[in-house]
């Protein structure tokens, strides 16, 4: 049970607010005991607390000892998914838009152990190295009035799955099989789209670019793209296949544009931007820093030769985003064992507090014996 990082959120202020949404998943819970245990526990990942796991968010709750809160992410029968879709109608009721952007990308969590659900010597973006983590896979729906966590995928490496001992050991259902992240994205994907969530296009960065079934269902459902591709990705054009750097180097000096991904830190983060139609179907866009993957028309008001959009490719700066501190990353340090791993996740998704108007609702379920 490594430390949480708080967060500034005075709870009070969205009383009403988080009220309201606990009020709608309510019904997900069969008894009134885990449903009150619940809140309790999204008000402690709340709270500015030094260190964040089950001891100290009972004692914010007022409760002797653990135990309920551990029963809670471990034992208790509650419908975690269904949590989750009722946490994505909530946030697409406050920032549904038809322009909207999906942005899928995954995330580490340092282990110590073994035990943790998924836990292996694996590349963790969350260091930049390889470690021993968790990984997960998020997607986050993104439009003009903010921008939140909809949906979660834990990545169970082969070798956990190939291990039935382990396995159950964890608590894995025996149904969970072997699921690539690019799988997984496209699984969360489906949800939602299938959910009607209003969105143009999808992007991701080369994990999911280099995938082509994840391209294949997007295409199929009409829905626009800009993923990111490794610089070897092969791209057909005039009838040769070519390197994806190697067409970047014949794009012509005049088609550069100077573009702003957003603000940062340091003000407007601004690239060299191309768009090269190699092929109708599967357009390139050139950047200073890569090579992006785009699908069916960009969007009208986008510059005829350059990219003007690809801004949510970069994760916005708000308090839920991977690797991030906020109740989403505390959460997901108070679980090890597969349903806690879905608890964690799918009661953590509840608004932030840092920009408008609700930043931060992750939605998951599964991982660490509390």
């Amino acid at each position: 049970m490594a430390a949480g990082h708080s967060l500034e959120v005075d709870p009070a202020r969205w009383q009403t607010g988080l009220e309201e949404l606990l009020g709608r998943v309510a019904g997900r819970f069969g008894r009134v005991e885990p449903r009150r245990r619940a809140r309790a526990f999204v008000y402690g990942l709340l709270a500015d607390l030094p260190r964040k796991n089950c001891w100290t968010i009972a004692e914010h709750a007022g409760n002797p000892n653990p135990d309920g809160m551990q029963h809670l992410l471990g034992r208790a029968v509650w419908d975690h998914d269904g949590v989750r879709d009722d946490l994505r109608a909530y946030l697409v009721e406050a920032l549904g838009d038809p322009e909207a952007v999906l942005v899928i990308d995954e995330t580490g969590d340092l282990k110590k152990g073994t035990q943790s659900v998924g836990v292996q010597r694996q590349y963790s973006g969350t260091a930049g190295r390889v470690e021993n983590a968790q990984v997960a896979v998020y997607l986050v729906y993104a439009s003009d009035a903010g921008h939140a966590m909809i949906d979660r995928e834990l990545y169970v490496p082969r070798g956990w799955i190939e291990d039935p001992v382990r396995c159950r050991a964890a608590g894995i259902p025996e149904q969970v099989g072997f699921a690539t992240k690019p799988a997984l994205a496209t699984q969360m994907l489906v949800r939602a789209l299938d959910a009607g969530v209003p969105t143009a296009w999808v992007t991701g960065d080369e994990v999911y670019g280099a995938d082509p079934g994840l391209r294949a269902e997007l295409e199929r459902r009409g829905i626009g793209y800009v993923l990111a591709v490794a610089c070897d990705h092969p791209v057909l054009a005039a009838g040769d296949r070519y390197r994806a750097d190697a067409l970047l180097r014949r794009v012509p000096a005049r088609a550069w544009q100077w573009v702003s991904a957003g603000r940062g830190a340091k003000g407007h983060r601004l690239y060299d931007w191309a768009l090269s139609a190699w092929t109708t179907a599967t357009p390139i866009l050139a950047a200073s820093t890569g090579c992006w993957r785009a699908a069916t028309a960009p969007p009208a008001n986008w510059p005829s030769t350059a990219a003007g959009h690809p801004a949510p490719c970069s994760w916005p700066p708000w308090s839920g985003s991977p690797g991030a501190a906020g109740p989403l990353k505390s959460a997901s340090r108070l679980a090890r064992a597969w349903s806690a791993w879905t608890s964690t996740r799918s009661a953590a998704g509840v608004p932030g507090i840092a920009g408008p108007p609700w930043p931060c609702s992750p939605t998951p379920s599964w991982w660490s014996r509390p």
